[in-house]
């Protein structure tokens, strides 16, 4: 599991780069260029109940390795399309449309297959790594290794990240064992629908993942809003290149290593509760500093401020979720989860590009500023150590 997600998070970073590099070239309209990361968000809005019912149907594992398969074939024909100078806005978002609807499967299923490899009172220590290797890989050798690839041949990373996700197939479907929900633990002889909305009252009744999901789903908003134009920020206000914008996105990922490897420290130290608190409130100040500096230094520190406050919340969360939600129900309520936290980026998206065309590059950032100040004050009340600790002691 940690050999695949390793190796397809390395194509994941290039693709993340030389994708808005790719849509820079063929348009400097900010609304368009945002509607790349609005059609790869769009189906966690259309597709991500549905999913997580399926991942409680079906054998995880076989499912994340069949979502590679797909993934590498799509990739394979963008990359095929670039080298024959056929690539198009309309193919562009159609892949990314696609390669976003086999996120919704693989997402849900990789989350709710962990308790079933690592033991329960270790699965912060393991989505930490995961989380670490996803650092190194997507944004500290993706990113430049990506934006030198599209200065290349703009074709390559494309093609490069067809072969890691042919590579993660291989590996997760040669795990052993079967990772299917039990029988007698699941729904069986129901409907999808009736599936999908046990997981949705599940998940309404539980106060506190509820709010955490909201809290999620603003900050994708505004990550959304902000990353949607950076390319255009980067290239227009920084006077970066390809390469320089995947240094950008590598301080990030700096900030996040460091979160990554911390969160369970923090957590320890602040208590769970008060350290969601404290990684969202930060998240704030980082915004706005990038929307004060025109300097690519100190953008590239608040980014990285900004990726160690995510990339902390994430591995806090993500224990959290598998601790507090019963395995068979983990597929449809995290599906429900990521409806609220995910599908809000589509929005963010479209957002970002509208403020971007209309009141310059800098507001998307000033945006995100104001939110996140205003949802993590407002959290206060629910996301705290002692709704945290009635939660806990609620699923033992």
């Amino acid at each position: 599991m940690w050999a695949a997600s390793t190796i397809s998070n390395l194509g994941d970073g290039i693709t993340l780069v030389a994708g808005p590099l790719l849509a820079a070239t063929l348009t400097r309209d900010p609304v368009l260029v945002a509607g790349l990361l609005f059609a790869q968000q769009l189906p966690w809005l259309l597709f991500s109940l549905p999913s997580g019912a399926l991942v409680d149907r079906l054998d995880r594992r076989l499912t994340m390795g069949a979502v590679d398969l797909f993934r590498c074939v799509i990739l394979g024909i963008l990359g095929l399309a670039v080298m024959a100078d056929w690539a198009t806005l309309p193919l562009l978002y159609a892949v990314f449309f696609l390669l976003g609807t086999s996120e919704t499967l693989f997402a849900n299923a990789s989350l709710a297959i962990m308790p079933s490899v690592v033991a329960k009172d270790q699965l912060e220590k393991a989505n930490g790594r995961l989380f670490a290797a996803e650092l190194v890989t997507n944004q500290f050798a993706g990113g430049p290794i990506g934006g030198a690839l599209f200065a290349v041949a703009a074709a390559l990373p494309f093609l490069l990240d067809a072969g890691t996700f042919a590579a993660s197939a291989a590996l997760v479907l040669a795990l052993r064992g079967r990772f299917r929900v039990s029988e007698d633990g699941g729904a069986r002889g129901t409907s999808l629908w009736s599936e999908i909305a046990e997981g949705v009252g599940w998940l309404t009744r539980h106060r506190l993942l509820l709010a955490l999901a909201l809290m999620l789903g603003a900050g994708n908003l505004v990550f959304s809003a902000t990353f949607s134009v950076l390319v255009l920020y980067a290239q227009d206000v920084l006077g970066l290149g390809g390469v320089g914008y995947g240094l950008l996105l590598t301080a990030g990922g700096v900030g996040g290593f460091l979160g990554s490897l911390l969160a369970g420290r923090i957590g320890a130290l602040l208590g769970t509760g008060r350290a969601l608190f404290a990684v969202m409130f930060v998240q704030g100040p980082a915004f706005a500093g990038v929307a004060l500096s025109g300097n690519p230094f100190v953008v590239g520190a608040m980014i990285a401020v900004d990726g160690f406050a995510a990339f902390s919340w994430n591995v806090l969360t993500f224990a959290l979720r598998q601790t507090l939600i019963p395995d068979r129900l983990l597929g449809r309520v995290t599906s429900v989860y990521r409806l609220i936290g995910v599908g809000s980026g589509a929005f963010g998206a479209l957002i970002g590009g509208l403020l971007a065309r209309s009141f310059g590059l800098s507001a998307p950032f000033w945006f995100a500023a104001g939110v996140m100040l205003v949802v993590s004050l407002a959290s206060l009340p629910f996301v705290n150590n002692r709704t945290v600790a009635k939660a806990r002691d609620a699923a033992q």
